[in-house]
C-alpha cells in the first residue's frame, strides 16, 4: 500500500523529469520546478502589457507607437489573435487598467482608450494629460492608475543629469480627471513601471542603476579593464513614498555618492535624506518592468503570493553579461520586505549568448506569467508552476 510519503515522492519525481522547455521555446535554462511555453510569436514588437478583466491581453510597442490585443480565443493557451487597439502614439509604453478603460502612456502624454464593440480595437479614446516632459533619453513614461489617481513620470535624458529644477527624474500624480499635479517622489533614475504590491497600498518600482560609475576613478571603457564599474552601481527595487527622495543622480544604491558629486557640501545631506533601496539587485542587469503576483493566485504555491517578477533586459556597460532573466523576488510575509532573489528563467547561455531579452511580466487570468522578449525575437512566454507546493 503506498503512503501519502510514497506518493509525495514519486509526484515530485514526475515532476522534476517534465520537460520544462514548451515547442519553439530556446535553451533557457529554468529553474526547477517551473515550465516555459510559447503563447505568441512574429510580434512587430513586444513589450510592456496588461490584461482587462475579459482576459484580453494589451501589449505596448514603442518604436511602432502601437498598443496590440491579443486573444486566445480557443483555450489551448496560445494567443492566436491579434489586432491593433492603438496607433500613431509616440514611444507608448506603460498600461494600466482601471474602471473599464486601458490607460495608456506616449512619451508626453496619458491617455484612455476602450474597445466598445469587441472588435478588439479602441473606438473611445480620450487624451487625459498631455505636453508632458520626454524627449530624450530615458523617455519610457511609467503609468500607474487606481482609485486613488494617476501616477506617471519619465527619467534621466542622460546618464547622471541633474534635473531638480525640471519635472524629470520625478513620480507626479494627479487626479483622474488630470487635475490636482502633485510631486510624489524625486531622485529616481530610470523607473519603467509603477505597481501597487498586493494587500498593500505601497507602490514599487524597479530603477535602473547609472552607467559608468569607475570612470572617473580610472575604470577604461573596454572590457576587462573597469572592475569598479563591473559591480556599481545596483539596479534597485524602490517603495515609493509620498515626499521621498531616492538619490539620483547624487546618491545611488545603499546611500552611495556618485563620484563626480562626492564633493559637493551637501553631499552628506543628500545621502541622509536619500531613501535607499529595499532590495538592491546585481549592477547593470537592467531592470524593466515586473508582476506582483496576486492573492488570490493558486495556480503558484502560497508562497509565491505578493512577490515580485522582474524582467531583467540585460547589460551593456559590464566586462561580461549579466541579467537576461526574469528573477523572483520574496517577501517576507511577517515584515513585508523582501529577503532574498531567485533567478526563474535566464536567457543567456553560459557562452553569453543571448537567447532573448525579458522586457515585462504579468499574472495571467489563470494565475500563471506571461514574460515579453524584444530579441532577438518579438515573442511572449508563459510561466507555469509544475512541482507540488509540498516539494517546493
Amino acid at each position: 500500500m503506498l503512503t501519502t510519503l510514497t506518493l509525495l515522492v514519486a509526484t515530485a519525481a514526475l515532476a522534476a523529469d517534465a520537460p520544462t522547455l514548451g515547442p519553439g521555446v530556446p535553451e533557457f535554462v529554468v529553474r526547477p520546478g517551473y515550465t516555459v511555453t510559447l503563447v505568441a510569436d512574429n510580434l512587430e514588437e513586444a513589450r510592456f502589457m496588461e490584461f482587462d478583466d475579459k482576459g484580453t491581453l494589451y501589449l505596448a510597442g514603442i518604436q511602432r507607437g502601437k498598443v496590440w490585443t491579443l486573444r486566445d480565443t480557443d483555450g489551448d493557451g496560445v494567443y492566436e489573435t491579434r489586432e491593433v487597439f492603438l496607433e500613431n502614439q509616440k514611444h507608448v509604453h506603460g498600461l494600466a487598467w482601471h474602471d473599464g478603460w486601458m490607460w495608456f502612456a506616449p512619451s508626453k502624454a496619458v491617455g484612455r482608450a476602450r474597445d466598445t464593440n469587441g472588435d478588439g480595437k479602441a473606438d473611445d479614446i480620450e487624451m487625459i494629460l498631455e505636453d508632458l516632459p520626454g524627449g530624450s533619453g530615458h523617455l519610457w513614461r511609467s503609468l500607474l492608475v487606481t482609485k486613488e489617481g494617476i501616477w506617471t513620470g519619465v527619467g534621466d535624458p542622460g546618464n547622471i543629469t541633474d534635473q531638480t529644477q525640471t519635472d524629470r527624474n520625478k513620480i507626479w500624480h494627479y487626479q483622474l480627471d488630470g487635475s490636482g499635479k502633485t510631486l510624489w517622489s524625486d531622485g529616481i533614475r530610470n523607473t519603467e513601471k509603477l505597481r501597487i504590491r498586493p494587500g498593500t497600498d505601497e507602490i514599487y518600482g524597479a530603477d535602473h542603476g547609472s552607467d559608468w560609475f569607475g570612470e572617473r576613478l580610472g575604470d577604461k571603457k573596454e572590457p576587462g579593464n573597469q572592475p569598479i564599474t563591473d559591480l556599481w552601481p545596483p539596479d534597485e527595487f524602490n517603495h515609493y513614498v509620498k515626499g521621498g527622495f531616492y538619490g539620483h543622480p547624487f546618491i545611488t544604491g545603499p546611500r552611495i555618492p556618485r563620484i563626480e558629486f562626492q564633493n559637493r557640501p551637501d553631499i552628506v545631506e543628500l545621502a541622509g535624506k536619500t531613501i535607499p533601496p529595499v532590495w538592491n539587485f546585481h549592477a547593470h542587469v537592467a531592470t524593466n518592468g515586473f508582476g506582483f503576483l496576486s492573492l488570490e493566485n493558486t495556480h503558484f504555491p502560497p508562497s509565491h503570493r505578493a512577490d515580485a517578477f522582474v524582467a531583467c533586459h540585460g547589460s551593456w556597460n559590464r566586462s561580461s553579461k549579466i541579467g537576461y532573466e526574469i528573477r523572483r523576488v520574496l517577501f517576507d510575509p511577517w515584515t513585508g520586505q523582501p529577503y532574498g532573489s531567485q533567478s526563474i528563467v535566464r536567457c543567456l547561455t553560459d557562452d553569453g549568448r543571448v537567447l532573448g531579452r525579458p522586457v515585462d511580466v504579468v499574472e495571467a487570468p489563470d494565475g500563471s506569467l506571461l514574460f515579453s522578449v524584444d530579441g532577438p525575437k518579438h515573442r511572449i512566454y508563459r510561466i507555469r508552476y509544475q512541482a507540488p507546493a509540498s516539494g517546493e
